[in-house]
């Protein structure tokens, strides 16, 4: 175990670019009006046992299913790319009836939102490169950081407004279905290769 300061700080850094918590403000507040409440602790949790199996067990579990990082992270790239167009258009794909509290918590929040295909396929390059214990400690830096968007988005939501909030999801939704496309136009590619 060698702990590397630079190493914490990248990995830190990347994560918090894919998972994108700030992005995803507007879904969470989206999430909470659809369900009443959402659990920022059994989120953050799930989010955070979630990556660190798949930082040790990722590729194993995908091989022993038979299905390769691209292809996961082309499934993945699809329910991004549904809950983006939920943001843009102001329609509902997942059911209203499937918005309780803890459903909501976990799925689509925990995964495949925080803990999805995009962090977890840099979970797998990261480890190519960097110390595993210098990787978690960086995974528990987001979630810290996840934990305390997740339980002040009622305030931010209080702030912002229902026009303030209404704009953010629209530019975020366009955000995040570029994310989808991207994740999904490089890894089909690589399907075909």
């Amino acid at each position: 175990m060698e702990l590397d300061f630079k190493q914490i700080l990248t990995a830190t850094m990347v994560l918090f670019a894919v998972i994108d918590i700030v992005g995803n403000i507007p879904i969470v507040i989206s999430l909470r009006e659809k369900s009443g409440h959402i659990h920022s602790e059994k989120a953050s949790i799930v989010a955070a046992v979630v990556m660190v199996i798949f930082l040790f067990l990722g590729e194993s579990i995908l091989r022993l299913i038979g299905i390769n990082v691209n292809e996961f992270a082309v499934a993945g790239a699809f329910i991004l790319f549904f809950i983006a167009l939920e943001m843009i258009l102001g329609v509902t794909l997942f059911k209203e009836s499937d918005a309780s509290p803890d459903l909501a918590s976990i799925f689509p929040l925990a995964f495949p939102m925080l803990a999805g295909p995009g962090s977890l396929t840099t979970l797998l390059s990261l480890r190519a490169e960097y110390d595993i214990w210098n990787i978690i400690i960086a995974i528990i830096l987001n979630i810290i950081i996840i934990y305390a968007v997740l339980k002040t988005s009622g305030k931010l939501q209080r702030v912002l407004g229902k026009n303030g909030i209404m704009i953010i999801q629209k530019v975020f939704g366009v955000i995040l279905l570029a994310i989808a496309v991207k994740l999904f136009t490089s890894n089909i590619q690589e399907l075909f290769n």
